[in-house]
């Protein structure tokens, strides 16, 4: 039995041109993951442009992706720089060539280094700097794009680096965090005015890190319900100027009373029985949950801008691929208005603060050679990316 999805809707794969092309001069350059490598080299995007938009649009009509600051933007309000326009010129008109619908995404947790030097998001006054950054971004590139994505998951960005402190400036202060959020969030707003004023007709959204937040036990009840709060109420109403509500989706997190995770607790994680890939509870009902959630409250169309399993399982790869897909398709029957489901990611890539051995790719990446290597799963999704149609089993029911 097929299950057919509208035909206007968007299947797309997700990157971040931080995490696959060459460090440039900003805040992750040369800080150490966990597991032993260093973010610099990551899987040279910016060396196979022509490769990489074949590759792309093979897998999806649709693609959401990022275009390094730093690179671009040399010191505070400078002119871009030339060679890296041309570059990137060259790789958005391969994808546009292509008829890849491009889903542009403005700021994915990296800063310039000279951006991070003069304090960041911490003051409000550095908000300026970042919609020149916009501003010429649009001017420049705005023509090849469809949807603009200004955040990607501030409450992650936030969090990590202010919170527990694994994501530069790696600090620990929720009142800093706070005050991060609410910079962001007065940007995304601004950026949203300048956005529409160039290109009224395109969307505008943000993209949310979406978990459901659960307790093991009593002592986890606690923890489980704060960091739902700060998560997936506080920071997201400081975003709700939006033509979209864009949600990333990766897990259920357990709490007793810290997050049991393969990451930080694989033991307990592993004991509990539950299902699980190399990073979390791998819990596919939580997407039902968490966009019937964000549907009640804001009423917008929603767009799934992440979604996927770290495994080197391919065949769970394949599993989450129609396990979340039949979920989207039920709430599509159900009358919730989504757009677009992006798949995380396009090759494995460097996993910021955890390394380049957490894979989420539907292709591999060879860690020296950086051949893209087809998984698949990469077969998989174009094939149903491709034909909007999810072949799955029929549940015949027999009466007694």
């Amino acid at each position: 039995m097929a299950l057919q999805f509208p035909k206007d809707f968007l299947f797309g794969t997700s990157t971040s041109a931080y995490q696959i092309e060459t460090a440039f001069d900003h805040d992750w350059l040369d800080v150490k993951s966990m597991d032993g490598h260093i973010f610099n080299s990551t899987t040279d995007h910016e060396q196979r442009f022509e490769d990489d938009a074949q590759l792309i649009a093979d897998l999806a009509p649709a693609y959401r992706m990022s275009l390094m600051w730093s690179k671009l933007q040399r010191a505070p309000k400078a002119t871009f720089d030339a060679e890296t326009v041309k570059e990137y010129h060259t790789l958005l008109k391969a994808l546009k060539h292509r008829n890849v619908n491009i889903m542009m995404v403005l700021h994915h947790f990296t800063n310039p280094t000279w951006f991070s030097q003069l304090g960041g998001w911490e003051k409000e006054a550095n908000i300026d700097l970042w919609l020149d950054f916009v501003q010429q971004l649009v001017a420049e590139f705005g023509q090849y794009v469809s949807y603009w994505n200004t955040f990607n998951e501030p409450n992650v960005y936030a969090s990590f680096g202010w919170g527990i402190g694994q994501f530069p400036p790696f600090k620990k202060n929720m009142l800093t965090a706070i005050k991060v959020v609410k910079n962001m969030g007065k940007a995304h707003d601004l950026a949203y005015t300048l956005l529409k004023k160039y290109y009224p007709e395109k969307p505008v959204g943000i993209s949310h890190n979406c978990a459901v937040f659960a307790a093991d036990n009593a002592i986890g009840w606690l923890p489980a319900k704060l960091l739902d709060h700060w998560f997936m109420h506080f920071v997201p109403k400081h975003f709700e100027q939006v033509d979209f509500f864009g949600m990333s989706y990766y897990a259920r997190i357990n709490h007793d009373p810290l997050p049991v995770t393969m990451v930080t607790t694989p033991d307990k994680l592993i004991n509990s029985g539950k299902d699980h890939d190399d990073m979390w509870e791998y819990y596919p009902e939580g997407l039902r949950e968490t966009i019937l959630r964000y549907w009640k409250q804001y009423k917008k169309p929603i767009i799934i801008t992440e979604n996927g399993v770290c495994t080197k399982d391919d065949t769970l790869r394949v599993k989450a691929i129609h396990d979340y897909l039949q979920i989207v398709h039920d709430l599509l029957q159900e009358g919730v208005d989504i757009k677009g489901y992006y798949y995380w990611s396009t090759w494995d890539n460097f996993e910021w603060a955890l390394g380049p051995t957490y894979q989420f790719g539907l292709y591999g990446c060879d860690p020296v050679t950086k051949e893209r290597i087809m998984r698949p799963s990469a077969m998989v999704y174009a094939s149903i990316a491709h034909t909007k149609s999810l072949e799955v089993e029929e549940v015949v029911s027999k009466e007694i």
